[in-house]
């Protein structure tokens, strides 16, 4: 019999430069006087809750093989959120959110030292 026990959930930390990301994504879309736009965002922020399971199923960005990306949206509205995977604390630490049109990012912009463990 396969073993049909879940995956052990990771746990999902978003730093302060994520959540200034999501807060002026907020308001750049206007979420405060469109229903569509506070479906959409909060579909976003579902969309990265889902990564407690299967964290490493998304793409590893251009920028680094250290770091992978969410992509969320449709074009030409996709945005990416940049992510890694500590398996050993078995988190999974959001970096940065972007409309994935933007140029690259410097890694040293948004990841830091990598913590131990990591």
């Amino acid at each position: 019999m396969p073993n049909s026990k879940p995956p052990m959930a990771y746990l999902i930390k978003i730093t302060p430069r994520a959540e200034r990301d999501l807060a002026h994504l907020y308001e750049d879309i206007n979420v405060g006087h469109s229903d569509a736009a506070l479906q959409w965002y909060r579909g976003l922020k579902q969309a990265i809750l889902t990564l407690d399971e299967y964290p490493n199923r998304c793409p590893m960005t251009p920028e680094s093989n250290r770091l992978r990306h969410l992509l969320y949206g449709h074009k030409p509205d996709i945005y990416r959120v940049i992510y890694r995977v500590l398996e050993k604390q078995k988190h999974v630490e959001i970096l940065h959110i972007r409309h994935g049109a933007r140029q690259q990012f410097k890694i040293d912009s948004i990841a830091g030292p990598r913590p131990r463990g990591a």
